[in-house]
């Protein structure tokens, strides 16, 4: 599997970061690729929560949470890939305070690309750079809608 991360620096507590990117199932309040979320499970967010996002282009995946340590990290398993030639991904996003306000996000993607070589070949090209853009635009709405909560809460 090829392995590909962006991280950044959010000016909030750990716990401010985890209060926006725990909300499992709704990603789509800060993620800008994803149009909607359909939660296809019941109760608290953790492990086994399964959601389904919608894209703008009427494609979906389905992510399943497989680990879950609450203010810190949380991996999830991505299925039903069409049309994104992938035959398999995991991403696991982690948060590290700093300092006393400041959080590290780092959101890691890994996967595996159809077409043995040449999709090896297209996984350390075309999807890095596609995969570095939708992770770079993922961190920027989640810094935006963590300064938005804090701006409200004050």
């Amino acid at each position: 599997m090829i392995h590909h991360e962006k991280s950044l620096i959010i000016e909030a507590t750990r716990e401010e970061v985890w209060a926006v990117v725990g909300r499992f199932m709704h990603v789509d309040e800060f993620a800008p690729f994803i149009k909607s979320v359909e939660a296809l499970t019941d109760g608290t967010d953790g492990v086994g929560s399964i959601r389904r996002c919608h894209f703008e282009d009427g494609s979906s995946m389905l992510e399943e949470v497989t680990e879950w340590e609450a203010n810190q990290s949380f991996q999830v398993s991505l299925s039903e890939l069409e049309p994104m030639p992938l035959i398999k991904s995991d991403a696991d996003i982690s948060l590290k305070s700093v300092n006393n306000n400041q959080t590290k996000v780092t959101w890691g993607m890994d996967y595996q690309v159809k077409y043995s070589i040449f999709g090896w070949l297209l996984g350390q090209t075309m999807m890095k750079l596609m995969m570095g853009k939708i992770l770079n635009a993922n961190l920027k709405g989640l810094a935006e809608k963590v300064k938005l909560n804090k701006a409200a809460a004050a």
